[in-house]
């Protein structure tokens, strides 16, 4: 019996293990500048060991619908996450999909199945948590850290350090430095409590995501660039405090056990907000019944069209739709003739829109019923908006870095040799490495 014990507990010593540091909103392009330029000497020395390269993001490009991707390894037709917002079936109320609006098992949910424990934290749209094999603390939308977080004890450790669940955006309406200030508070507190949970706790699979990098992008991107940007000095610091903190990371796993980089999307320059809502109003295919609406529920049974953030156009049907008027036979060639128009929007003299597809050649599953019928993209610096409150087609707003769904960040301290890397093929390849026979992916591992 003893000697069973002692070959029993041996294979669980073997059992492989995985690191994945998320680094929100990161573009691939960025690392590679900051690691010529002496910014990230750790990075540049882990891009020696292994491959750093740049992902494919979801579509849309947002980070409720990739992470949910990467999470689950299937497409949103699938795991049910086409964005941030979505309306109730039946009705026109806002709805915010969160953890229980997955419906694909995760990597813990499969990873617990088989036996190994999992460390989860700050990955979006993982609120609230649920019981699993291991601790979870949610991140971005999190409304309350008790909520958020599971077991009980993971939540007394986070209480007591003060652990944020988010940077306080609203710091940009007093000034550049408070926002800056609040964005240093709430990544060293994260960096904090990533550490404690990756030295104090047993785990196989370790995942922790850095949303600080996001919320720095959207608001202080221009410090980028602009040397007399009282946030300049800043942006090129907080990098190298990241460098550090992957240095720090990778000294713990070591060479031996897989480190993966990843962020959900790229990065780029706004030049100007496009308000798809209002070009739709402009030629006639949606109507409010108020001047100023205060959510779709206003919206006119006339409406042919409309838009959810970012770029997601649904068709008003008939039947779908409590006040739907579209009907069946003439879905097609409304859906062609937005597309058309769509793709003819300029905004100060270029072209906005560079794809437009329909929901059949991006998502199946059991959900595509859900999905939206029409999504466009568009070219790098034209944020796409589907707010309902614009009366222009284009503006400037607050944020100055928009998502990209190219150059999103991907590494592993391996050699691999796939150069269409979607950020869908993560989960598969985590999964592998953990040594679990799991073929029920959309996306393909990459070793």
């Amino acid at each position: 019996m003893l000697r069973f014990f002692k070959k029993k507990q041996k294979e669980e010593d073997k059992k492989e293990k995985v690191i994945v540091l998320g680094i929100d909103g990161v573009p691939c392009t960025l690392l590679n500048r900051f690691i010529e330029e002496g910014i990230m000497p750790n990075l540049a020395g882990l891009a020696k060991k292994g491959t750093l390269t740049d992902m494919t993001a979801s579509i849309p490009e947002v980070s409720s619908t990739s992470w949910s991707t990467f999470m689950t390894g299937v497409n949103p037709g699938r795991h049910g996450i086409y964005g941030f917002t979505e309306l109730q079936k039946g009705s026109y109320k806002w709805k915010f999909p969160n953890s229980s609006d997955i419906r694909s098992e995760t990597l813990w949910d499969i990873a617990g199945r088989n036996n190994r424990k999992n460390i989860v934290l700050n990955v979006p749209s993982t609120y609230p948590a649920k019981p699993l094999s291991g601790i979870l603390t949610a991140g971005f939308v999190a409304l309350d850290l008790k909520k958020a977080t599971y077991p009980e004890s993971a939540y007394e450790y986070l209480k007591s350090i003060g652990y944020r669940m988010d940077v306080d955006t609203r710091k940009a309406q007093e000034s550049t430095t408070a926002l800056a200030d609040d964005i240093e508070k709430a990544f060293e507190i994260r960096k904090k409590a990533i550490l404690n949970f990756l030295d104090n706790n047993e785990w196989e699979l370790f995942i922790g995501v850095i949303t600080e990098s996001d919320r720095l992008h959207h608001y202080l991107w221009v410090a980028l660039e602009d040397e007399k940007h009282p946030q300049h000095d800043f942006f090129f610091d907080f990098y190298r405090k990241l460098d550090s903190f992957i240095g720090e990371m990778y000294d713990r796993a070591g060479d031996d056990i897989p480190f993966i980089i990843l962020s959900d999307h790229g990065f780029t320059t706004i030049k100007k907000e496009v308000y798809l809502n209002a070009w739709l109003q402009e030629r006639g295919y949606l109507k409010f019944r108020k001047e100023k609406p205060e959510s779709m529920e206003d919206m006119h049974e006339e409406s042919r069209v409309f838009v959810l953030d970012p770029a997601r156009f649904y068709i008003h049907k008939k039947g779908k739709y409590p006040n739907g008027c579209v009907e069946e036979r003439d879905y097609e060639s409304l859906r062609q003739k937005i597309k058309e128009e769509i793709l003819s929007l300029v905004v100060d003299g270029e072209k906005v829109i560079k794809t437009v597809m329909f929901k059949e050649e991006l998502y199946s599953g059991d959900l595509y019923d859900d999905a939206p019928d029409i999504v466009a993209l568009s070219f790098e610096g034209y944020d796409l908006k589907g707010s309902i409150n614009k009366t222009q087609i284009a503006g400037k707003g607050f944020l100055t870095g928009g998502h990209t769904r190219g150059n999103a960040v991907f590494y592993i301290n391996r050699e691999i040799n796939r150069k269409d890397i979607n950020i869908m093929d993560v989960g598969p390849t985590i999964i592998s490495l953990l040594g679990i026979d799991w073929d029920h992916f959309d996306g393909k591992s990459l070793l």
